[in-house]
């Protein structure tokens, strides 16, 4: 009796969290290597909260990872762990989006250590949605303005100068003052990684800021990227 009562309690219980559809992450990202420093980075802003917590997946050495729209949070670590066994980004695009049944509503960008790079915008992404991809990057997004904002993002990075990370958030600003995210601004992170540069040389994680909910989200992320580069400057 005791048995059978606990088995409704819990077939009671399961159901009552109903299965529901995840906010799509809406958003643009940058995803690069800078072949002189040996830096990789995304930089990403969403109109979603804690955009930073989902999107960007990097390893020194390795390569960099954007997984967005309704994103599948394995595809970083998988991505990764591809790229380390030499795989070239396109190779494991189809890898990651071959077994996923859902594929048509992902949207990725992958960059490696060759400058080697591939963006996949899924079929079902809501409009506008696309990439571009060039020699040490890519740019995505999804429920964007326009076309505009990825070409904007894209001619800033190849155009700019200075550190990775100003590049990486120069061309997010670009994709901004195009439009951006048709639904507005949230949320920005920037993650860059090179091999010994995080806190106390003990990881990879040389710059990892993310503004979880702001109005102007990009100058937040530039004004504490400013800061955390006076408090960790580059090592000499």
């Amino acid at each position: 009796m005791v048995r059978a009562l606990l088995v409704l309690i819990l077939a009671g219980c399961a159901q009552a969290v109903p299965s529901r559809e995840l906010p799509v992450v809406a958003t643009f990202s940058i995803v690069a290597y800078d072949p002189e420093s040996q830096e990789l980075g995304i930089a990403v802003q969403s109109k979603f909260i804690a955009v930073g917590a989902v999107v960007p997946w990097a390893k020194a050495g390795v390569g960099a990872i954007a997984t967005q729209s309704y994103a599948n949070t394995t595809y970083g670590p998988k991505a990764l762990e591809l790229l380390s066994k030499g795989e070239t980004p396109e190779a494991v695009m189809v890898k990651l989006t071959e077994d996923d049944k859902r594929a048509g509503v992902r949207q990725v960008g992958i960059v490696n250590t060759k400058g080697e790079s591939a963006t996949f915008t899924g079929q079902k992404c809501n409009s506008w949605a696309g990439g571009i991809k060039g020699d040490n990057f890519c740019c995505q997004g999804n429920i964007l303005a326009g076309e505009d904002v990825v070409k904007n993002m894209a001619k800033s990075f190849q155009e700019s100068k200075g550190d990775l990370g100003d590049r990486l958030i120069a061309s997010l600003q670009a994709g901004q003052d195009a439009g951006g995210d048709s639904r507005g601004m949230q949320s920005a992170a920037l993650l860059i990684v090179r091999d010994g540069w995080g806190y106390g040389g003990f990881n990879d994680r040389y710059r990892d800021l993310r503004v979880d909910d702001h109005a102007e989200p990009i100058k937040e992320l530039k004004r504490v990227y400013d800061l955390h580069r006076q408090i960790f400057p580059r090592p000499k």
